[in-house]
């Protein structure tokens, strides 16, 4: 991870963007809940935040939660 700009950059998404959007869909107790709790298959069968601690790049991690929980297109 390297820091670019304002925050750090994984794989074309800074981190703050990620929770940003995580946070604007969910709310931001349900999204912290969501990323310690659920487990989602396209992550290798991991959490959100066990996918981003194993260097599983934000973008990817967005993509898995979005198809995961059928978000529609204007999110991705």
């Amino acid at each position: 991870m390297k820091a670019v700009g304002t925050g750090p950059i994984l794989e074309g998404m800074r981190l703050s963007q990620f929770w940003q959007r995580m946070n604007e869909q969910f709310g931001e107790a349900y999204a912290d809940s969501l990323a310690r709790d659920h487990v989602i298959e396209e992550l290798g069968s991991r959490t959100v935040r066990q996918a981003l601690d194993d260097g599983v790049a934000a973008k990817e991690v967005w993509r898995a939660v979005c198809e995961s929980f059928g978000l529609p297109a204007a999110a991705r």
